[in-house]
């Protein structure tokens, strides 16, 4: 791979995701047969904006912002306690987007959860985008934020958010194990079938080998390493396995995909998603291809761009598509703060008091 600056790999990642989001949320429940009759013969080939030139984002790219948001709460957490875990920030930080849908936990857990920090500020996120009505339903029904939902689902709702787990695990060193169990935890906190976390753990695997400069190959198969250690993969395995035998053979990309499902699930998110970076000559040509079919066409856009803007960088993203991109602003400095929280000077012995009041107001610790 071609040596890239790490802090330009965390920006691909967050604003590749929330580009392929965008493209593909007008086609999200559409046919391939109604895209390319209302798009033209090559389908969408770049974003239908609003009236106001907006490109908007949907639940995907929220959730993923929590997602980091969440994370990077935990490490703050345990610069001042003991008691800090990852699965149990983030959901919370899910808790607080769901107030931002209407919507409410159990009253205990969201007093718990707040309403504060500088990501749940942003009043653009305060807007249902067609948001899935597994994660809706687990977090309303939510019980503890250390134990897994109390669902069979295995939608792609866990996956399709769970990136930022690869990052924050590349800035901690940790291993691909680490990465893999902490992804599962995250994607599990909605979906509890094992593929619908299983996958979750996999994606974090990939993101976390791309940042470290991996080939895709490589990602792949890391994440089917710690796959193997899992009982109930076969099915996240095999769909992972179907992806690579299709972008070896040739076969056209549109017939590739249906073969791998619509991507309403998380094992075909997943591998709809893999297959398009695996295949692609750019960005853009794996974008499109992740948004142009049957199904959930903003999952598999945003899953895709994660990949691929993680290997390829910020500077691999059309600058056409990323300046309208709604939140572009908010989604870049995240990713900042992604990758720079391990040198923030803060704690009980931190010596840069102007930094910890802006970290304590920025992430909260609860």
């Amino acid at each position: 791979m071609e040596h890239r600056d790490p802090q330009d790999r965390f920006a691909g990642c967050l604003l590749g995701g929330a580009v392929g989001d965008a493209l593909g949320a007008p086609v999200e429940f559409m046919k391939l047969e109604q895209i390319l009759r209302q798009f033209g013969p090559a389908g969408v080939r770049g974003h239908a904006p609003g009236a106001d030139g907006v490109a908007r984002i949907t639940d995907d790219t929220q959730m993923t912002l929590f997602t980091a948001e969440g994370l990077i709460r935990s490490w703050v957490r345990s610069r001042f306690r003991a008691d800090s875990s990852p699965r149990a920030m983030v959901a919370y930080a899910y808790l607080r987007w769901l107030r931002t849908q209407g919507e409410r936990g159990r009253p205990r857990l969201e007093a718990d959860a707040g309403d504060n920090g500088w990501l749940f500020g942003h009043r653009e996120l305060h807007q249902r985008r067609a948001p899935g009505l597994t994660c809706l339903s687990a977090l309303r029904a939510m019980l503890s934020v250390d134990e897994p939902a109390i669902n069979n689902s295995k939608g792609c709702g866990g996956v399709m958010r769970v990136a930022p787990v690869g990052l924050f695990a590349w800035r901690l060193g940790w291993s691909p194990q680490l990465a893999f169990e902490t992804g599962t935890q995250v994607a599990g906190i909605t979906h509890g079938h094992p593929t619908g976390e299983l996958a979750g753990g996999a994606l974090a695997v990939m993101i976390l080998a791309l940042a470290d400069g991996a080939t895709l190959a490589q990602a792949v198969y890391a994440a089917k390493q710690c796959l193997h250690s899992r009982p109930g993969h076969e099915e996240t395995l095999a769909a992972i396995e179907h992806a690579e035998r299709l972008a070896r053979t040739g076969t056209r990309h549109d017939l590739a995909i249906a073969r791998l499902g619509e991507g309403w699930v998380a094992e075909e998110a997943l591998a709809i998603s893999l297959y398009c970076a695996l295949v692609a000559g750019s960005f853009s040509e794996g974008v499109l291809m992740a948004v142009n079919h049957d199904g959930d066409s903003d999952s598999t856009g945003s899953i895709t761009g994660n990949l691929l803007g993680t290997m390829l960088g910020v500077q691999a993203i059309p600058p056409q598509w990323l300046e309208p991109l709604e939140l572009r602003d908010v989604i870049a400095e995240l990713a900042q703060d992604l990758h720079g929280f391990v040198d923030w000077d803060i704690g009980e012995h931190g010596a840069d008091e102007a930094l910890k009041r802006r970290v304590l107001a920025r992430y909260p610790p609860g």
